[in-house]
């Protein structure tokens, strides 16, 4: 193989040895020179911007945003302010803006019995608050996870207790006589039925204690 001098348009042509050439073909380099455009369209060192666009040209991209938003959450759609809808919920999960995440029974789609949600288990619980099913929820102990003393669970506080039920730690669930908020009369418990006492014990509002209790009385007395 032999190189022909470059012609004045510039470009090499190779040719097999035996062939003989009487001048050197220039190699186009203008699309003027191929006849794609026609004459008198374009001018000297002008390109038609049609044939350059059915090459291919880089289209102008948006620059890419990196980094957390303004709120410090590193991705912008997991951020609950500027993803969040006007009643500052995601929008996803508001009822009041029809989100797709809940379903016709005002739940979220997945909890839902009804609508055979996929973390209900066959028991009709949530999958991971059933014992049977082996909930996360529940340590190996058998109790929930945040319950448990020998788990070192997060409900339980130093004194041994739970922290809502501790007086130490002030927990939420003691009112202001020192007692559990539930079983309080004064503060109108729910634990306390209209007769003064525990729902469990009362013997009028059938409750189970009390059922006992008269069982019991009744035994002691046909013993005497």
């Amino acid at each position: 193989m032999i190189r022909v001098p470059p012609s004045k348009r510039g470009g090499f042509r190779i040719s097999k040895v035996g062939e003989q050439r009487t001048t050197a073909e220039p190699v186009p380099t203008n699309l003027a020179d191929t006849g794609l455009a026609s004459e008198g369209e374009l001018g000297e060192g002008e390109v038609d911007p049609v044939d350059v666009t059915k090459n291919g040209v880089k289209r102008k991209r948006a620059p890419t945003t990196k980094g957390p938003c303004e709120h410090g959450v590193k991705y912008r759609s997991q951020c609950k302010v500027c993803s969040a809808c006007p009643h500052g919920r995601r929008r996803e999960r508001c009822k009041e803006c029809g989100g797709a995440s809940m379903c016709e029974h005002g739940r979220r789609r997945e909890r839902c019995k009804e609508c055979g949600g996929s973390q209900i288990c066959e028991h009709g619980r949530q999958r991971t608050q059933c014992k049977e099913c082996g909930g996360s929820a529940f340590c190996r102990h058998g109790r929930q996870r945040p319950k448990c003393k020998e788990c070192g669970g997060t409900s339980i506080c130093e004194h041994g207790r739970q922290r809502p039920k501790c007086k130490e730690c002030g927990g939420t669930s003691i009112c202001e006589h020192g007692r559990e908020r539930s079983k309080c009369k004064e503060c109108g418990g729910a634990s306390i039925c209209e007769h003064g006492r525990r729902r469990c014990q009362c013997k009028e509002c059938g409750g189970v204690q009390g059922v006992l209790i008269l069982i019991h009385n009744a035994n002691t007395h046909r013993s005497q």
